[in-house]
């Protein structure tokens, strides 16, 4: 998912080539849609598009996180796209530096303060998941805390992100330094020698390697472990005593010269944010929304903010702290 800034500006570049390779779509009616949103957010959103009668009248193109933040940063307003779903922090900083998009002519009833180019679509939090057999079998204490993954008789038994691949590791790091300030290289030190050979580069791959039972514990998506452990796999899923975090992507629309169709881009974009909502809050169960409502089991027990606003800057900052203790 995410890498350093020059690794997004030079990703930027190879997926300029990419764009210019399929601009077939430039100059027609269809609007562009690019997100770095997983295979299910995508399919509830094109299911709202098509409902609404948008059908055949947009093209959706689904992109890495780094890919697509290098191209927002890099071409601002020239980009392809009419339409962007994104980490709203990438968003933050696209605009910052681009002035690149338009603010959304809908109301929305978004539960958290945000700015008015964009509207939150769906959230991530992060959590602790264990394999409660391979525990008992290791005669293990269940962690309470990301330090408690630290400690030694975790040696190869944890599974965590990268955070130079993945944003879900950034939830991780942000409530270690939230919580531990300098003193959270030494837990990164031990914690990535725990890792050994188990730091991956998809935010989804801890939760895989706890389910089968190859580590004892990781770090990912708190939502991912509440359904591993409610369709009856041997995983319970711990609220770090550090923090949950959490992190929203959101909907953009491009400023374009073509008024038409960034009115309907715009229509997408409400479409979209509200439509698709009741099927993204089943994958995502984080109320972003007045009226939503989770389950008890997908509330956290410790949610927390990070001091600092969230953008590519302080994502560099945590990125070079974490990569310190390696």
């Amino acid at each position: 998912m995410l890498k350093s800034m020059k690794k997004l500006i030079l990703g930027a570049g190879i997926g300029l080539a990419f764009a210019l390779a399929g601009c077939g779509a430039q100059g027609s009616d269809d609007v562009v849609i690019y997100t770095n949103a997983d295979e299910e957010a995508t399919s509830a959103m094109e299911a709202a598009l098509d409902d609404a009668g948008y059908e055949g009248e947009y093209i959706l193109q689904s992109q890495g996180t780094s890919e697509l933040g290098g191209k927002l940063l890099a071409e601002g307003d020239q980009i392809e796209a009419d339409v962007v779903t994104m980490s709203s922090y990438f968003l933050d900083s696209a605009q910052e530096q681009n002035d690149m998009f338009a603010d959304l002519t809908f109301e929305t009833e978004a539960l958290e303060e945000h700015p008015p180019y964009y509207t939150p679509i769906l959230g991530n939090t992060g959590a602790i998941f264990v394999n409660t057999e391979v525990l008992k079998q290791r005669g293990l204490e269940a962690p309470k805390s990301i330090a408690d993954l630290a400690k030694p008789e975790y040696e190869g038994l944890v599974s965590i992100p990268n955070i130079d691949d993945s944003s879900t590791a950034w939830l991780m790091v942000q409530a270690v330094i939230s919580e531990y300030g300098e003193e959270g290289k030494g837990i990164f030190q031990n914690l990535i020698a725990n890792v050994g050979p188990h730091l991956e580069s998809s935010g989804s791959a801890p939760i895989s390697k706890v389910q089968a039972g190859e580590v004892a514990a990781g770090f990912g998506l708190r939502h991912q472990a509440v359904a591993a452990k409610e369709s009856g796999a041997p995983i319970d899923f711990v609220d770090p005593t550090e923090g949950n975090f959490s992190l929203t992507e959101a909907i953009a629309v491009v400023k374009k010269d073509d008024d038409e169709k960034t009115q309907k881009a715009m229509d997408m974009a409400e479409v979209i944010s509200t439509d698709a909502r009741e099927e993204l809050l089943t994958y995502y169960p984080v109320a972003l929304y007045e009226g939503e409502t989770v389950d008890e089991a997908h509330k956290p027990a410790h949610s927390k903010t990070f001091e600092q606003p969230l953008d590519v800057e302080l994502l560099e900052q945590h990125q070079e702290f974490f990569n310190s203790a390696k």
